[in-house]
């Protein structure tokens, strides 16, 4: 435990029977094993409260299996790849004849508003100041 040799023991209880004396000596060991104890004792204590906790914490934390499929079956995949020549259909114009078609009859095109300008630099025009006048070239 301590990694100490026989010798270097011995020493030691040389050293602490020359310290303490005969008459104190063996109250010290007893005093010394008591204290032994009581940290053992204390030390088993907390591990057994720390796997009890990790216990609590390992029931409480189950993961549950996902939920199953009515059927049993995964659905098999619907994917089919694109031919190699296929490209999307070109548009034709219309003419001016079939877009009346579509057209409800007696009712005039709509009115074409043009679309409103905005700056120039990008903010918003103020009202409380006077437009600027431009200069033609």
């Amino acid at each position: 435990m301590f990694d100490i040799g026989s010798g270097e023991l011995l020493l030691i209880l040389v050293i602490a029977l020359l310290l303490f004396g005969p008459q104190k000596l063996p109250e010290l060991g007893k005093s010394l094993g008591r204290a032994i104890r009581e940290f053992k004792r204390a030390t088993q204590e907390l591990q057994d409260t720390i796997e009890r906790e990790v216990e609590d914490i390992k029931r409480t934390a189950t993961v549950e299996p996902p939920p199953k499929r009515p059927n049993g079956a995964l659905p098999a995949p619907s994917y089919r790849p694109p031919a190699e020549t296929a490209s999307p259909p070109a548009a034709s114009p219309v003419e001016p004849e079939q877009a009346d078609a579509f057209a409800p009859s007696g009712s005039q095109p709509p009115v074409q508003t043009p679309p409103s300008i905005s700056p120039a630099s990008g903010e918003p025009e103020r009202l409380d100041e006077p437009p600027e006048t431009v200069e033609p070239r």
